[in-house]
């Protein structure tokens, strides 16, 4: 389970490894280009139920602490949606990875001719 800590809290916000490996790279790609936004997601299994929302200004400290020492291989699709929910009037909203099946890709790719 990764950690991101943002501002002065000490709080963490819990996040797997895999999807803050995934939030962190369009976070940093909309403080590179100074916009704030908002970020949203479902508390984990094993904190208080609900969701939490935080205001991301590149002001702020941020600090991404992951479990695994390796980054993992980023899911294109995935980046994409998040940075367009990024440009949203809600903000990045954590939602699941969504992982296509072989037999859905090899019917994508007969559909286009490939």
């Amino acid at each position: 389970m990764g950690i991101l800590y943002y501002g002065g809290s000490a709080v963490p916000i819990h996040i797997e490894d895999r999807a803050l490996a995934h939030l962190k790279v369009v976070i940093i790609a909309k403080l590179r280009r100074n916009e704030s936004f908002t970020v949203s997601w479902r508390h984990p299994e094993g904190e208080p139920q609900g969701r939490s929302t935080i205001w991301i200004h590149p002001s702020l400290p941020l600090r991404f602490v992951f479990d695994e020492p390796g980054a993992p291989e980023l899911n294109r699709a995935w980046v994409e949606e998040l940075a367009h929910s990024a440009n949203a009037l809600g903000g990045i909203t954590l939602v699941d990875e969504h992982i296509e099946a072989p037999d859905e890709c090899d019917d994508e790719d007969q559909d286009s001719g490939k």
